[in-house]
């Protein structure tokens, strides 16, 4: 399932050895409150969605921000993006 991709992908590539996928919520913020991931957090994601997905986004874009809101918004980014280049 793609959710859990992403959640195992946030996982990796931040080394957070404390938290397994199934204590991420799908829905739950990644910043702030919920998972508490910063902008190096963020950056780092970017560059791992690009190697893995081959997803490029913008820093300052709003989309952006949005598309990294929660797993379920990931998850529905890279399913969007691999429909477009079928």
């Amino acid at each position: 399932m793609l959710e859990q991709d992403v959640k195992e992908m946030i996982i990796d590539v931040l080394q957070l050895e404390d938290i397994s996928a199934a204590d991420i919520e799908t829905d739950a913020p990644l910043f702030g409150e919920g998972l508490g991931l910063d902008s190096i957090d963020a950056l780092e994601l970017g560059v791992a969605l690009q190697k893995r997905y081959g997803i490029s986004l913008s820093a300052e874009s709003e989309d952006t921000r949005r598309h990294f809101a929660s797993v379920r918004t990931l998850a529905a980014l890279i399913e969007h993006h691999g429909k477009k280049e079928v």
